[in-house]
């Protein structure tokens, strides 16, 4: 899969993301669009329309154009590429896809989104689709959208729909805050860019919105048997100084890090949102020394932590010596610069 898959999926469910309207979903509900996890097939499996699909599907087109949905996306983003999974739809797919993106303040309904005045551009043109498969597409897209319009052509059926891109908070949100907010979360911009090992959860997990459902909602590492520990890599959303961290190891009880500790560095100019760059340049200083933790805990360092750091953009989160963590929050201000 290609390397915009490491991004976050801006149209996620778990982020707020949601299809608001389809043109026909007779066959299979549009809100199959964007649900977690892989589609799956139930063989012998029936409703009284139709066979039953995991996915969005619209009935046999028996007169010209084609059939679409609008979706919201939880995350407004600059979209760097989608893929069209089709998985288990094969005699019944699209033969071509296109997306349109829009950008509009506040929470318009889907009136206002159907209506002439909405101007949309095209973030991806006519594509061919293969079925059955996972279809990626590369987008280059520099401007910032908050909902797509997804076209099928002529008709059919598209198991699972993903929308991966940078997170562009509105600064007006970050402006009602008092420019207080969790730096390293995903609805301000944080990105987790990179980490040592994420076996059994992954690294974004740490950043998502809310409290982690259960023990696959967070990010866990495989059981360390040599020397060294595991860490994460997060690209702040903003520059800022950090004030307050939480570290949750809500769901891990026989699996939590003995400690932890946290580093921070104000690389915004040489690194931007690459790792490896990131690593030639980076002066690591520490934030919160290495502490201990407990099993199944919210943890609040305030205290705690070194208040020399400054501004930063970038932290490194160390667990001693494996395990899993929840959520990490870095709660802060925004660099005025």
């Amino acid at each position: 899969m290609t390397d915009f898959t490491e991004l976050v999926d801006l149209a996620a469910e778990r982020v707020g993301g949601a299809v608001l309207y389809a043109n026909d979903d007779f066959f299979a509900p549009k809100e199959n669009l964007l649900k977690p996890g892989a589609p799956v097939f139930l063989e012998g499996e029936y409703t009284d329309r139709g066979k039953w699909m995991d996915g969005w599907e619209s009935r046999r087109r028996r007169t010209p154009g084609f059939d679409w949905c609008i979706i919201r996306l939880g995350l407004p983003g600059r979209i760097r590429g989608v893929v069209v999974d089709t998985a288990h739809f094969k005699g019944n797919y699209p033969e071509q896809c296109s997306l349109e993106a829009t950008a509009i303040d506040g929470l318009p309904d889907v009136e206002r989104l159907l209506g002439e005045a909405v101007e949309w551009r095209e973030v991806l043109p006519v594509s061919n689709l293969d079925g059955d498969s996972q279809n990626p597409f590369s987008i280059e897209e520099t401007e910032r959208a908050t909902h797509l319009r997804f076209k099928i052509y002529p008709d059919g059926g598209v198991a699972r729909l993903r929308v991966y891109g940078e997170v562009a908070p509105d600064p007006a949100r970050i402006r009602e805050c008092g420019g207080r907010i969790d730096l390293a979360a995903v609805e301000s911009g944080g990105l987790v860019l990179a980490c040592s090992d994420m076996f059994f959860g992954h690294r974004h997990n740490l950043i998502m919105p809310g409290r982690a459902a259960n023990m696959s909602d967070g990010w866990e590492t495989k059981r360390r048997r040599g020397p060294g520990h595991d860490w994460v890599v997060v690209k702040l959303g903003a520059r800022g100084r950090i004030h307050q961290v939480e570290v949750d190891t809500s769901h891990f009880k026989g699996n939590y890090p003995e400690s932890c500790s946290l580093e921070g560095c104000d690389a915004h100019e040489g690194a931007g949102g690459d790792a490896n760059a990131l690593a030639s340049v980076a002066s690591w200083t520490e934030i919160l020394p290495r502490t201990k933790l407990q099993a199944h805990t919210r943890h609040h360092f305030t205290d705690e932590l070194k208040r020399t750091a400054g501004a930063l953009s970038h932290v490194r989160f160390n667990i001693y010596p494996d395990g899993g963590v929840s959520r990490l929050r870095l709660y802060g201000s925004v660099a005025e610069d």
